[in-house]
């Protein structure tokens, strides 16, 4: 059974903890063991976190979950590319998936709700298809 891990944004954390219960089912569907579970204030915090977890020999990939919303500046676009960009880094430094499950960036509030579902379960889903 191959392992993962997954990073969680604590700043949006009443949405993200029903985006976990899709993971944690998605993952027992894929036949994925959850080793470890990473929560992290917001987005920009998750390519570290990301990285200490595939440091591990334990650890097969990850999944990224949370939400950066649209402010009144341009903050959460460039965050977005930030994150993103670190991330898809990570992968190919560790050649392990890394399954991105975060709503937007720029996703207006109206717009969370009915994505939490699908962007949770094709995160680890993509992860799941990567290791084989």
């Amino acid at each position: 059974m191959k392992k993962i891990a997954i990073v969680l944004g604590a700043f949006h954390k009443e949405y993200v903890i029903r985006m976990l219960e899709v993971a944690r089912a998605t993952a027992k569907e894929n036949n994925l063991e959850i080793v470890e579970e990473v929560w992290v204030p917001g987005s920009i915090e998750k390519p570290l976190a990301i990285k200490r977890l595939l440091m591990r020999d334990d650890i097969d990939g990850a999944v990224a979950l949370g939400i950066i919303e649209r402010g009144e500046t341009k903050h959460g676009l460039v965050m977005g590319h930030v994150v993103y960009d670190a991330i898809i880094k990570l992968q190919l430094e560790f050649m392990k998936p890394i399954g991105l499950g975060i709503l937007g960036p720029e996703i207006l509030p109206e717009q969370i709700a009915p994505r939490l579902e699908g962007y949770a379960r094709a995160a680890v889903e993509a992860t799941a298809k990567m290791l084989i």
